[in-house]
C-alpha cells in the first residue's frame, strides 16, 4: 500500500498543447514525455457497494501489462487529493479476488460477495508524462506530471478527459501546489476535486456526486486559528465542487449557489480583525470581487420570472465559462490552497493578532458579531427615503454576519440565535433588490425595509449583541 498524493487540474485542448511545450516542465524533466493509452474498467456491485464504502476498484491495460488497483476515496481539495493505493501486476485481464484481503479490503465490505462484482464504467485515456526533478530548500522533489486526453464511458453516456495530473514520488505535498501556482501564472487551470472514478460513478448515478465535504469537528472551545484554517479549507473545498458540478450539469441552481460560496469565501476574509490581518487576506480580496461582480448581478436579475431573469439564466453558462477559461481562476484557488497549507495568515502577524487567533470559538464569535451589529445601520421608521443608499452600503456587513450566523450560530450564546440569523437574510434579500427593482416599486420596497428593521430590532438577540 502507498499513499498516493496528487493534484488534478482541468484544462483546454489548447492549454494541454501548452503545457507540453511549457518552459517550467521542460526544465525540470527528465527525459523525454512518454506516451501511451490506458484502458481501464472500474468494478462495483449491483448496489454499488464499493462506491458507498469509498473505494474504486479498477483493473487497467498499460501497453502489454495488466495492474489492479483499489483506492480508497480520500480528501480532496482544490484539486489537491491523498489517498491509499494498493496496486497488483498480474498477467491475464481478469480480476484476482484472492488479492482483496484484510489488509486493503474495508470492513463495510466483508459480507459481499466478491464474486458479484460487475463492470459498471470504463475510463479510457492518452497519457503523456514525464518525471519532473528539483530542488526545493535543500530537499530533492520528484513529481510525475501526466498530461491526460480521453473519455469516461458509463452505458450511454460519456464525458471527455482532458486535464494536467501531477502526482508527488518525493517531497512534500506543498511543492505540488507551487508547481501548479506557477503554471497558472500564464496557463488557464481549473482545479478538479473529482476523480476519474468519480466521474464514472456521477454518469452511471448522477445523485452520487457529494456537493458538499464533510464539515470540521469544531467546539466551543476550538482556537480561532484552527477555525480560519479548517473553515478555509472547507469554504474553498465546497466552491470547487460546485464549480465542477454547474460546470457538467448547467443548472441554475448550482450557479446561484456558486456565487453564494463565492460571497461567503469573501466575507470569510474580513471577520477575523487582527487574527487574519488585512495584508495576508488581501491577495485574494480583488479576484473574489471580481467574480462576485461577474455573478452576482446574474443571480440577481435571474430570480424575476420574466424575460429579463431568463436571459440572466441564459447567460450564466457563458458567463462561468469565460471565468474558467482566463488563468485568474487557477491562480485564486490554487494560491488560496497553498496559502493555506502554508498557514499564511499567522506570518508576520503582530502579538495581538497573535492574541486573537488562540482565542476560543465561542469567546472570539461573541465579539464578533457584537461588533457587526453594533455598526449596522438598519432601516428605521422615521428614516427619511433618501437614507435608502446608506441602507444598501450595509450589505457587506450583512454578509459578514451572514458567514458569521450559518457557520457558528450554534454556538453564539445570546437567545433566539436562529432567529436572528432569519431575520437578517430577510434584510439582506430585500436591500439586494432594491437597485434592481423599477422605480414605481420603491415606496413598496422602502416600507417592507422599514418593517423588516422593526422586526430586527425587537429580537432579544439584537438587543443583547447592543449592549
Amino acid at each position: 500500500m502507498v499513499k498516493e498524493t496528487e493534484i488534478k487540474l482541468r484544462v483546454s485542448r489548447q492549454t494541454l498543447d501548452a503545457l507540453r511545450e511549457h518552459p517550467l516542465l521542460n526544465a525540470r524533466r527528465q527525459g523525454d514525455w512518454q506516451t501511451s493509452t490506458l484502458y481501464n474498467q472500474y468494478y462495483d456491485s449491483a448496489e454499488r457497494a464499493l462506491s458507498t464504502a469509498r473505494v474504486a476498484l479498477r483493473l487497467r491495460r498499460d501497453g502489454e501489462q495488466f495492474i489492479q488497483t483499489l483506492k480508497s476515496r480520500g480528501q480532496s481539495v482544490a484539486g489537491l487529493s491523498e489517498r491509499n493505493e494498493w496496486d497488483w501486476y498480474l498477467s491475464q485481464p481478469a480480476l484476482d479476488l484472492n488479492l482483496l484481503d484484510d489488509q486493503c479490503w474495508p470492513q463495510a465490505l466483508a459480507e459481499l460477495d466478491k464474486t458479484q462484482l460487475q463492470p459498471v464504467f470504463t475510463t479510457d485515456f492518452q497519457r503523456t508524462r514525464a518525471m519532473l526533478c528539483w530542488e526545493r530548500d535543500g530537499e530533492s522533489v520528484e513529481v510525475e506530471a501526466a498530461l491526460d486526453l480521453g473519455k469516461v464511458l458509463a452505458g450511454e453516456r460519456e464525458e471527455p478527459i482532458c486535464e494536467l495530473e501531477l502526482e508527488i514520488r518525493q517531497g512534500p505535498a506543498e511543492a505540488l501546489l507551487e508547481l501548479a501556482e506557477a503554471l497558472a501564472a500564464d496557463l488557464p487551470l481549473m482545479p478538479c476535486d473529482i476523480s476519474k472514478a468519480e466521474r464514472g460513478y456521477r454518469l452511471f448515478d448522477p445523485a452520487s456526486y457529494e456537493l458538499r465535504p464533510a464539515s470540521p469537528d469544531w467546539q466551543s472551545t476550538t482556537a480561532v486559528d484552527e477555525v480560519i484554517h479548517n473553515g478555509g479549507w472547507q469554504l474553498l473545498g465546497q466552491t470547487q465542487r460546485l464549480a465542477e458540478q454547474y460546470r457538467h450539469t448547467r443548472q441554475w441552481k448550482l450557479f446561484r449557489e456558486l456565487s453564494q460560496q463565492l460571497a461567503e469565501l469573501r466575507a470569510y476574509f474580513g471577520v477575523f480583525d487582527l487574527g487574519m490581518p488585512r495584508s495576508a487576506a488581501a491577495p485574494f480580496i480583488a479576484p473574489l470581487d471580481a467574480l462576485l461582480q461577474r455573478f452576482r448581478p446574474l443571480v440577481l436579475a435571474g430570480w424575476a420570472d420574466d424575460q429579463d431573469g431568463q436571459a440572466a439564466r441564459d447567460a450564466a453558462p457563458e458567463v462561468f465559462d469565460q471565468a474558467i477559461a482566463e488563468p485568474a481562476w487557477g491562480q485564486l484557488f490554487i494560491g488560496l490552497a497553498l496559502w493555506l497549507q502554508r498557514r499564511q495568515w499567522c506570518q508576520g502577524r503582530p502579538p495581538r493578532g497573535d492574541k486573537v487567533g488562540q482565542l476560543e470559538l465561542a469567546r472570539w464569535l461573541l465579539a464578533a458579531c457584537a461588533k457587526e451589529i453594533q455598526e449596522l445601520r438598519v432601516p428605521h421608521a422615521n428614516d427619511p427615503d433618501g437614507m435608502a443608499s446608506e441602507w444598501v452600503d450595509q450589505l457587506p456587513r450583512l454578509g459578514r454576519l451572514h458567514f458569521l450566523l450559518v457557520n457558528f450560530r450554534r454556538w453564539l450564546e445570546v437567545p433566539e440565535a436562529d432567529r436572528l440569523y432569519g431575520e437578517l437574510n430577510k434584510l439582506q434579500a430585500l436591500l439586494e433588490q432594491y437597485p434592481l427593482v423599477e422605480a414605481e416599486q420603491h415606496p413598496a420596497l422602502l416600507a417592507a425595509l422599514r418593517k423588516q428593521g422593526q422586526r430586527v430590532r425587537r429580537l432579544d438577540a439584537w438587543r443583547e449583541l447592543n449592549n
